[in-house]
Order: C-alpha cells, then sequence, then structure tokens
C-alpha cells in the first residue's frame, strides 16, 4: 500500500482506484479510509478516487505534530503530493468537511470543488454537550462508545435491517490506551473547529449535502453552513439516511458527488 510521509515523521496510508479527475475522500471522526468503500462503484468508473487513513489510524502511524484541524487539512496535501493530484475535489464527511473547509482556506488553488457533507462551520452548544458525553462514555467502556456510535450514526430501520454492521462496530472498539488517546484528541480538534472568520472568502464552488434524521451532526447545523458560504452553494438534504448516509443512501451519495465533480470538469 502507498504511503505519503508527513514532516513530523506520521506515515499515511493511501489508496487510489479508477482514472479520471481526481476526488480525494477524507472521513470523519474514525478517519479509515475504508468508510468510503459504499461509494467507490458509484465513483470510481468515472474518477480518480484517492482516500487515506489518517494519522494514527488504521494502516497509518501516528507522527508527533499535534492534532487539530488544521494539521489534518495539511495531511490532505501530503497525500495529494504523494498522489501526484494537482487538484482534486474533495469530498469531506464530518469532521472530514471541517478539514475541507480549511484546506481551500490555506491553499485554494488545489481545490476544484469542495463537498461538505454532514458537517459544520463552528463550534454549537448541541455537538459541544454530544461529544462531552460521547468521550466520558469512552473512557468508561469503549465498546459502549462503539455501541452508541453505532446507534447515534445510522438510520434506525436500516441499522435494523443491517445488523452486522453494528456487530462489526462493536466487535472492534478503540479499546487501547493509544486508541482512546486519538479518539479524545480527534474530538478536541473538531469541537475546536471554527471557520466562521473566514468562510465568506473560500473560492471554490461548494454541495453541502446533510440528512433530515441526522442526529450527530443535525440538519439546522448543514443550513447554517449552506447560508455562510459565498455565492450559490448547492445544497441537499435527504429526507433520512441518519448521519453516516454516505453508507446508507451510497449510491444517490455517489451520484450527487458524481454529478457536482462532472460539472466541475
Amino acid at each position: 500500500m502507498p504511503h505519503a510521509e508527513t514532516a513530523d515523521g506520521a506515515r499515511l496510508a493511501i489508496t487510489t482506484e479508477g482514472h479520471g479527475p481526481d476526488i480525494l475522500l477524507v472521513s470523519g471522526l474514525g478517519g479509515t479510509a475504508a468508510f468510503w468503500s459504499p461509494v467507490l462503484p458509484g465513483l470510481a468508473p468515472s474518477f480518480r478516487v484517492t482516500r487515506f487513513d489518517q494519522r494514527g489510524i488504521g494502516a497509518s502511524s501516528r507522527g508527533t505534530a499535534a492534532c487539530s484541524i488544521d494539521q489534518l487539512a495539511r495531511d490532505c496535501l501530503t497525500v495529494m503530493d504523494a498522489a501526484g493530484i494537482a487538484d482534486a475535489v474533495l469530498v469531506g464527511h464530518s469532521t472530514g468537511g471541517a478539514i475541507g473547509q480549511t484546506l481551500a482556506h490555506i491553499a485554494p488553488g488545489r481545490l476544484r470543488g469542495l463537498v461538505l457533507s454532514a458537517t459544520w462551520l463552528r463550534p454549537s452548544r448541541y455537538m459541544g454537550a454530544l461529544f462531552a458525553a460521547r468521550r466520558r462514555i469512552l473512557e468508561l467502556d469503549p465498546r459502549i462508545y462503539a455501541a452508541t456510535g453505532a446507534v447515534l450514526g445510522y438510520a434506525p430501520a436500516w441499522l435494523e435491517a443491517n445488523w452486522d454492521v453494528y456487530e462489526a462496530a462493536i466487535a472492534r472498539p478503540p479499546a487501547s490506551d493509544a486508541a482512546r488517546r486519538i479518539v479524545s484528541e480527534r474530538i478536541d480538534a473538531l469541537l475546536a473547529f471554527d471557520g466562521s472568520a473566514w468562510i465568506s472568502s473560500l473560492a471554490c464552488p461548494a454541495l453541502v449535502l446533510g440528512a433530515a434524521d441526522d442526529v450527530i451532526v443535525p440538519a439546522f447545523l448543514q443550513e447554517e453552513l449552506a447560508a455562510a458560504l459565498p455565492g450559490r452553494p448547492q445544497a441537499i438534504t435527504y429526507p433520512d439516511g441518519g448521519h453516516f448516509f454516505p453508507v446508507t443512501r451510497a449510491d444517490q451519495f455517489a451520484r450527487d458527488v458524481a454529478v457536482f465533480a462532472r460539472g466541475l470538469a
């Protein structure tokens, strides 16, 4: 598996599939490349799709730099350089959307477009309370943390019909001290993100995606983000799908991303 080397010693595992204009997929709190597997059949035939495990996650090593949304955005640049990507449409889900906003701010010439999926603009009391509770659950019982993450993240009817997803989540909780530290520092990073000072200056076209029944990053936060973006960003709110709608609505999600990306060619 190819790797990108960061200045602080992290080795980021990269996976690339397909041919065509570049799409960079950036996942959320979990930070895994595998999160995007359900959407690949709808994207890889027409695009070169790059995804990666974020620092300290999966096949990627941690490095020594402090974890922040800014650092994670710079990691994306390292991945793009290693993969030979001059510019890309970045698709960021949840925390990945905060990373995408930041990358569009610090390196605007590297992005042709930005898909902000289930993400937010600035700190909110709702997310602060939710993630404080999730962090405490993680400290007390990593298996229950994984269980509640699955129950909160997926649409109930979909999860009932795909119970193997729940069983897989609780079979691989962040149980080691190192794994819990990485999740905790990523929670710190996402709660500290605030793009409100510079969001109006972003130059690249944007698509904002949300789900009406998302209880982790609720739809009102997608609406606030879309209202703050300059110009007339496209916005789609799915009637259901939960927080992980790129999984539960994979075919529709891939179609919407593909239509947006083709419109930028």
